[in-house]
Order: C-alpha cells, then sequence, then structure tokens
C-alpha cells in the first residue's frame, strides 16, 4: 500500500529527539505555556521572519483570533475564498460577520485578485446581487492553498485602497514564499496550523498567529489568555487558545527538518510532473477562465491537468512547499476508486465549495456563483506526497493513474 501521507515513517526517522523533547516536559511537569512554548515561539518567528508569533490551540483559532484582534462584529463582511477548508469561513461566521465568496484562479487554486477589485468596484454581477454596504467590509482572508502562496501584491494594494485588513491563512503553506517574503509575514495577520497531517504537524492540534503592527500583536497575545492583562484582571472577552507545551517540544524537534523535508516535498512533485508529460495525457486546459458554469464545462476527455506554479516558481523567488500535489480530471470519482482498489492513498480537497455548503445558503449564494470554484471541486484529487515516498512508489502511482485514463 502507498497512503497518502506516511507520518509513522516520520517518526521513526525522528523518533529519539521527539521521545527525548517530551521527557524534558513531562519531567518539568510544565504543560501549560512556559520555556518550551515560549523557545518555539522564537523559533518560528525567526524562521519565517515574522514580527511577532503567538502558539494557539489550532488553525481554526488563529483565524478567530485574528479576526477578534481587529475586532470584527456581527454584521460586518470578510472576503475569502470559497474553495477552502470550512474553519476560513467558520471562523467569519462565529463572529457573527458574513463571508463575501469571491472565485478563485483556475491554475492557482487560490483567491482571484481581480474579481475582488471587480467585487469591491462593483462590476460583478456578484456585488449587484449581494448588495452588501461597502463600509462594512473589514478585511480579506487570501488562502495560501495547497503549498502556494495566493498573489499577495495585488490583494495588498485593494486592501490599502479600501483601508482593509488582510489575514493570511496560510494553514497549508509554512516554509512557501511569495517574491522571497515567507506565508504569513505580508499581511496583517498569519494564521498556522499544526494539524498532524501538515508539513509541520504536531501530534494532534496546535496552531500559531503571527502579527505584524506591535499593539494588536500585544492585544493577540491578551485575547489567546482569556483576555486577562494581569492574570484575573479582564481588558478584553477573549478565549482559551494556547498551544500546549508538549506540542510545542515536538514541534520545535520538526522544525529543524522542515526546509529539508519541504524541498524533498518539491522535488517529488516536480518528479510527478515530468512522469506525466512522458505519458502524454497531460492538458494545458484553461476553460475555466471563460466557464460560466459546471454545465457549460468543457473539460477534455482522457486528460489530466497537473498542479501550475504560479508564485511559486524559482524565477519569481517563489517556493511552493507541496502540501497537496493535486491534479484534475473529469471523472475523478472514477478514479478515487481506483486507486483505492490498487492500494494508492488519495484524497479530494474540496468536494463542496464553502458557498453551497448548508451553513452557508442564508447567504443568498447559490450553485453557479463561482464557476472556477465549482470545477474544480468536482475534478480534483490529491495524489500521494510526503518525504519519504520512494522513487518506485512515484512511478507506481503515475503508471496506475496513466492506466486508468487509458482505460
Amino acid at each position: 500500500m502507498i497512503p497518502l501521507l506516511d507520518l509513522q515513517a516520520q517518526y521513526r526517522s525522528i523518533k529519539k529527539e521527539v521521545d527525548d523533547r517530551i521527557q524534558e516536559v513531562l519531567d518539568a511537569q510544565y504543560f501549560i505555556m512556559g520555556d518550551s512554548v515560549k523557545n518555539f515561539e522564537k523559533e518560528i518567528n525567526s524562521y519565517i521572519g515574522a514580527n511577532h508569533s503567538f502558539g494557539c490551540a489550532s488553525g481554526s483559532d488563529a483565524l478567530l483570533l485574528a479576526l477578534m484582534a481587529i475586532d470584527i462584529e456581527p454584521g460586518d463582511y470578510v472576503i475569502t475564498s470559497p474553495f477552502t477548508f470550512f474553519a476560513t469561513a467558520g471562523a467569519i461566521s462565529r463572529l457573527g460577520a458574513i463571508p463575501i465568496f469571491i472565485d478563485i484562479e483556475h491554475d492557482s487554486f487560490n483567491i482571484d485578485p481581480e474579481k475582488i477589485r471587480e467585487f469591491l468596484e462593483g462590476k460583478s454581477d456578484l456585488s449587484k446581487k449581494l448588495q452588501i454596504p461597502f463600509e462594512k467590509i473589514k478585511a480579506i482572508i487570501p488562502v495560501h492553498l495547497y503549498g502556494q502562496m495566493a498573489d499577495m501584491d495585488p490583494i495588498m494594494e485593494i486592501a490599502k485602497q479600501y483601508d482593509l485588513f488582510v489575514i493570511e491563512d496560510a494553514a497549508q503553506s509554512i516554509g512557501s514564499k511569495y517574491k522571497g517574503k515567507d506565508a504569513g509575514t505580508i499581511g496583517d495577520f498569519g494564521c498556522f496550523s499544526f494539524f498532524p497531517s501538515k508539513n509541520l504537524g504536531a501530534y494532534g492540534d496546535g496552531g500559531l498567529i503571527t502579527v505584524k503592527d506591535d499593539t494588536l500583536a500585544e492585544k493577540t497575545n491578551i485575547l489567546r489568555l482569556h483576555g486577562a492583562k494581569p492574570k484575573y484582571h479582564h481588558k478584553f472577552i477573549g478565549i482559551n487558545s494556547r498551544l500546549d507545551a508538549i506540542q510545542a517540544a515536538v514541534l520545535s524537534v520538526k522544525l529543524k527538518y522542515l526546509n529539508e523535508w519541504s524541498h524533498r516535498r518539491n522535488e517529488i512533485a516536480h518528479m510527478y510532473s515530468s512522469l506525466f508529460q512522458e505519458t502524454g495525457l497531460v492538458s494545458e486546459y484553461k476553460g475555466c477562465s471563460e466557464c460560466s458554469s459546471l454545465s457549460s464545462c468543457e473539460f477534455p476527455d482522457r486528460k489530466i491537468v497537473l498542479p501550475k506554479e504560479t508564485t511559486g516558481t524559482p524565477e519569481e523567488n517563489g517556493f511552493h512547499i507541496y502540501h497537496q500535489y493535486t491534479i484534475r480530471l473529469k471523472n475523478r470519482d472514477s478514479l478515487s476508486e481506483f486507486l483505492d482498489s490498487e492500494k494508492i492513498g488519495n484524497a479530494v480537497y474540496y468536494p463542496v465549495p464553502l458557498h453551497i455548503q448548508e451553513c452557508f445558503l442564508k447567504f443568498r449564494y447559490q450553485l453557479g456563483d463561482f464557476p472556477v470554484s465549482e470545477c474544480v471541486s468536482q475534478q480534483s484529487i490529491s495524489l500521494p506526497i510526503y518525504p519519504e515516498l520512494k522513487e518506485e512508489e512515484i512511478y507506481k502511482v503515475v503508471d496506475a493513474v496513466s492506466k486508468f485514463v487509458n482505460l
């Protein structure tokens, strides 16, 4: 069997270091905050070049803390992508705010800056349909999906023009770069997840938030500790969201290997793409840029579309860390079943875009509003990728996909 991700192989390679570091925490009996957490925060802050970094309980909480720090209230609006994990829009809604979904680029799967601008200028069909009071729009949350950063320069320009905060959802992109800058360091906030399957994964839940502004940093730090400063004196209504010491200890060990792991993932992705190109089954399909709905999609039969490096190319001083290696093809679900039968791991991220999730239907979105996201959700599938993946296993995956497409 070739798993989608092999965490056991990773653990075996660093077992003694991890076990020793966990034992140090057990010996100290200091499980909440303390030196273990402080040291990791300093290490990660240095690694990505952030102004301030604070560990928290999860990537979801990091998003929530960022929104709380900028005083998002019921009735406010926040722009984000409909093609991402639920936590992005979930954090917005938990505060009573309303997500404004903007469609994605067909090649990067990241939010399309031009569509953000069209919406804010009132030129898109969506802006005319929703009739949102623009003074209630407070922030943009670009998601750096699958390990490649969104196109941040135009997003930051738009944010400056319309006086909006930018919160980077960097849950899948720690170590990725955009024009030499790390994920989580360009916007006002960066939100990271250390869910076990992430490129830098804990042994349970964990997250981190980076903050650019000194005043917002102090507020964020207080908010994660019940809003108290000093203890038992509550300046804000905060939450209990702390990265625990054992997880910080594990992450400190893993952080030393992250560059090596990220470069190996990049190598594997390029090997996949090279081998797929040799099969003659690859299409340079660009139909999503003109596609008006899922029903009008003319995706090519018996072809696959490979992931594309846009902001993540070395020529742009970028870096794609390939949290996922995701291809597209017309009969995705059948391929998934075939790979299951061949005992090859695979996953679909994400089969239902957020705008048509049941809990968001009240916001008057409907099928057809975001055709690129809708097409991609029906066509994308992620293949095994992790640093320990062997060359012969990569060949086997490519052969299996090729065999299916040629059936």
